[in-house]
């Protein structure tokens, strides 16, 4: 029963995330700890975000701005590598606080950037890069995080999901190296992210059609919802957690 679970909300995750970029994570991971355990939670989400970014690039191959992923990923999959070292030791109750300011914060930024014409460019591509790479490497998602990032370098839709997948794709690699490296990933964790995972690519794909047929703008003020849910939604975990 557990399984079908996971597989339902697996699909659901995928569809909602094909068509926003960010968001399987949020819905997933309460599922994976009441199911698994918290502690399982953390390295099934990771196997199964790799295969949810390898889904949207699959889905989006053409579409991927390659110039904007090696500058995001290249500073990014090494942040990772030490976020996730530093996950065993340090609390996360202060980086939700700060990820969910950050994301408020980044509703009005965007605005403000796409009013006054102001574009993100490859350097601070880079600079987002090693922030959210060791984030990333901490906490269970920051999804929401790197989709102001991606948007405001100007990029939407097929795109947006694209570029953006590939970079988390590095990041998350590397995050799963190291949590092998660490033991904190047994063969059976990851057959239950490859099972996660496997739910969420079948969505991504459903969720392709819906995508095409959305104009810039209304996917912009998807964006707009989601970072301010997501935002409330981590400050108010973090407010729960204390």
């Amino acid at each position: 029963m557990g399984l079908i679970v996971v597989l339902v909300v697996g699909l659901a995750a995928g569809i909602f995330s094909g068509i926003v970029g960010t968001g399987s994570s949020i819905m997933l991971v309460p599922v994976l700890a009441s199911i698994y355990g918290p502690k399982a939670a953390v390295p099934i989400m990771a196997v199964a975000a790799v295969m949810a970014n390898f889904s949207r690039i699959l889905a989006w191959w053409r579409e991927v701005d390659w110039r904007a992923f090696a500058a995001y990923a290249v500073p990014g999959a090494p942040a990772a590598f030490l976020g996730a070292r530093t996950l065993l030791i340090l609390p996360s109750h202060t980086v939700d606080v700060a990820i969910g300011i950050f994301l408020l914060s980044m509703i009005p930024t965007r605005h403000w950037l796409a009013k006054h014409m102001l574009r993100l460019n490859l350097w601070h591509m880079a600079l987002a890069g090693a922030f959210i790479g060791f984030l990333t490497g901490i906490v269970v998602s920051t999804g929401p995080i790197s989709v102001p990032v991606f948007v405001s370098y100007g990029l939407v839709k097929g795109a947006f999901l694209a570029t953006e997948a590939a970079g988390s794709l590095a990041i998350y690699i590397s995050k799963i190296v190291t949590f092998r490296a660490a033991g904190a990933l047994p063969w059976d964790y990851l057959a239950k992210g490859l099972v996660t995972g496997s739910s969420i690519m079948v969505g991504t794909f459903i969720a392709k059609p819906f995508l095409l047929k959305l104009s810039p703008d209304a996917f912009r003020h998807i964006m707009d919802g989601l970072m301010l849910v997501s935002g409330l939604t981590m400050l108010w975990n973090a407010a729960f957690a204390s």
